[in-house]
């Protein structure tokens, strides 16, 4: 308890000097307890200056996944604090909440992860979570919403994390169809959606929506396949950027998501289609024993990719049914 009263002060007073005596009188404990509490935060990665006869001053954070600094990061924005599981280690989030949801955990309950030893994306690909390089967060839902209600959910959270990573790093992110998040031709993001549903009835029981954003890593950090159509926040932006920021950012824009999902979706729809890189390219539809040209025409109402082939037939494509890759790349470009 000390150790988070000592913090709460010295971020009150962020930047300035505390002597031990004046931290010792106003939260009533002692000086050998002042300066425990300072060495546990230091352990915990903050930085804390100590100059004699001064004090000590907050000086930095770590960029560390905890309630505290996700919390704060909340409170900065005038986010609504949220029911937050921070695991060190989970084999994937939404594995996690998927387990919670069936032991009764509450609608609105989100977990974020440091490392997941088993990050998944669709259609069971492996989703790489190298330890404390970036954000990977997944949120557990109750929705009462019938599953048709939930089908564009994927498009949707694509949309919400475009609006939080532009709120962190003032740059927004293009969306390649229809569930990852791409700067400078690369991916920064991907996203699955998991519903699970009553067996008779066929009701809505609970909804996960996983998010990995890439923040720090180096091509170092992927697999030689990986590093060839992947990036990160860091990596693209020539910049330092705050996963904590960023996680709140992220459980704002799905809140957000959750409170539109049910009224009208043509906001999210607009934003979709203006940000979507696939749009007016020629791309490959890559089926599991084929694969074929098309150009990528428009975005429909409920957020198929509407095609057309070389013989003049169109055709919308839904998610889960195919891949979409550019003619020579992991995206389309304009000078392909």
């Amino acid at each position: 308890m000390s150790k988070d009263q000592v913090y709460e002060l010295l971020q009150a007073h962020a930047g300035a000097y505390l002597s031990g005596e004046e931290i010792s009188q106003q939260l009533g404990i002692s000086r050998a307890a002042v300066w425990k509490a300072v060495s546990a935060l230091r352990a915990a990665g903050y930085t804390i200056e100590a100059r004699t006869g001064l004090g000590y001053a907050l000086v930095d954070r770590p960029d560390a996944l905890t309630e505290r600094e996700i919390g704060r990061a909340l409170q900065v924005i005038g986010v609504e604090a949220a029911a937050l599981r921070c695991l060190e280690e989970v084999d994937s989030t939404n594995s996690y909440l998927k387990r919670e949801a069936l032991a009764g955990a509450a609608d609105g309950t989100f977990a974020v992860a440091e490392y997941q030893s088993g990050g998944r994306g669709r259609q069971e690909r492996s989703f790489q979570s190298p330890r404390g390089k970036g954000v990977y967060l997944s949120a557990l839902f109750r929705p009462s919403l019938s599953p048709g209600q939930l089908m564009p959910v994927t498009a949707l959270t694509a949309v919400a994390m475009c609006d939080a990573v532009e709120a962190v790093c003032q740059v927004r992110p293009q969306i390649k169809w229809t569930n990852d998040l791409i700067l400078h031709q690369k991916k920064i993001a991907g996203i699955l959606t998991e519903v699970a549903l009553e067996g008779e009835t066929g009701a809505v029981q609970s909804l996960v929506i996983g998010v990995g954003i890439n923040v720090s890593q180096t091509p170092e950090d992927f697999s030689p396949d990986v590093a060839a159509m992947a990036t990160s926040l860091c990596a693209a932006l020539g910049r330092p950027v705050s996963r904590p920021e960023l996680a709140a950012a992220m459980i704002a824009a799905l809140r957000r998501l959750m409170a539109d999902l049910s009224g009208d979706l043509t906001p999210y729809l607009q934003k979709y289609r203006r940000d979507c890189a696939t749009l007016g390219q020629e791309i490959q539809l890559l089926w599991r024993d084929r694969r074929e040209r098309a150009f990528a025409e428009d975005i429909d109402d409920q957020f198929g990719l509407v095609v057309r082939y070389a013989d003049g037939r169109r055709e919308v494509i839904r998610s889960g049914e195919v891949s979409v890759r550019g003619l020579y790349g992991y995206v389309p470009s304009d000078g392909e």
